[in-house]
């Protein structure tokens, strides 16, 4: 019982109880987060965004469940399956052999993955085109810079963070040919997320070598990237969710990924009887991925800054720019 120690079932809306009557046979969701925390303020609490949304427009419970460590998964997702929760969404690439394992043993029960692939008819996966949002954000992030040297800091060192930091590249030399990537990821182990400090210190090793912009793809790792940013008056760019108001000034921007509406339109359709399995790649064109400008970046980003990134927007997706995925051959062109 020790793994339930950290389950909640929250209404996850201060209004719940004025919200719709819920139906009986209504959707029963739950989600099973990566490691790193609910509240990373990046990738997970990008789903527990989407979870609420849901939540605030059916009063529909979501179960939630925090993993300390991925040897939690399996049994979360089985405990899940079993208590009759449906439809159970899974926070990144790392669940998917203990989701395939449970999802076969539920088969009535249905999944969605977030970040990874498992062929199973009752298994929605939902991948997303980070190396063409990320190529936005090497656009802007190249024409900020006045020393020509832009960084890069990664989570773990997997081909799904290498897709990140090989579409930031092109995004970099397609403004500025002439500009230099300085690349790190923060280790090749799960506690590559969670490190904030380690974060830190490879964004100030990389600002003593001349970066003025850095980018951070590394969950929680990188709240210590857009910190040391702000405290070294250098600019930073955040990751899946808009970071842009956790240091308004120096976050030049954020690359989004919709986490959120993965999850909700998930729950939504679970709760309308017209989920479906298999494979959704969402990119620019779908909405997937994007580049944050609010109040907090606006002062940040000038028309022809913003000109710029929005003509190579409408180039992704009309096809006149492909951006390479390092994902598709292991290598950045």
């Amino acid at each position: 019982m020790k793994l339930w120690t950290g389950l909640f079932v929250s209404l996850l809306a201060a209004g719940a109880l004025a919200a719709p009557a819920v139906a009986q046979n209504a959707a029963k969701p739950a989600i099973v987060y990566s490691t790193g925390g609910k509240f990373d303020k990046s990738f997970n609490e990008g789903v527990s965004q989407g979870a609420q949304r849901f939540n605030k427009e059916t009063g529909i419970a979501i179960a939630e469940f925090e993993p300390n460590n991925e040897t939690q998964f399996e049994q979360a997702h089985r405990r899940f399956a079993q208590r009759g929760q449906d439809p159970i969404v899974a926070v990144g690439f790392s669940q998917a052999v203990a989701l395939e394992k449970v999802a076969k043993e539920f088969p009535n029960v249905h999944f969605t993955i977030i970040d990874m692939v498992v062929p199973l008819p009752n298994v929605q996966s939902v991948t997303f085109k980070e190396h063409e949002g990320s190529f936005l954000v090497g656009v802007l992030a190249a024409l900020a810079s006045k020393s020509g040297k832009v960084g890069f800091v990664g989570g773990m060192d997997i081909p799904l963070i290498r897709r990140f930091q090989c579409g930031f590249e092109q995004g970099i030399k397609y403004a500025n040919p002439k500009a230099e990537l300085i690349a790190n990821m923060t280790g090749t182990t799960p506690a590559a997320w969670n490190d904030p400090g380690r974060g830190a210190e490879l964004a100030k090793g990389q600002f003593d070598r001349g970066v003025d912009v850095v980018y951070a793809a590394a969950g929680s790792t990188g709240i210590g990237v857009l910190q040391a940013a702000k405290d070294r008056g250098k600019l930073a760019i955040g990751v899946d969710s808009n970071q842009n108001h956790l240091h308004p000034g120096t976050m030049l921007t954020s690359m989004i990924k919709r986490v959120d509406l993965a999850a909700y339109n998930s729950f939504k359709a679970a709760n309308d009887k017209s989920w479906k399995g298999g494979i959704a790649a969402l990119g620019l064109k779908e909405g997937g991925v994007d580049w944050a400008l609010d109040k907090d970046n606006e002062k940040l980003v000038t028309p022809e800054m913003k000109a710029k990134v929005d003509a190579a927007k409408a180039d992704i997706i009309s096809g006149k720019i492909t951006v390479h995925d390092y994902m598709s051959n292991n290598a950045c062109k």
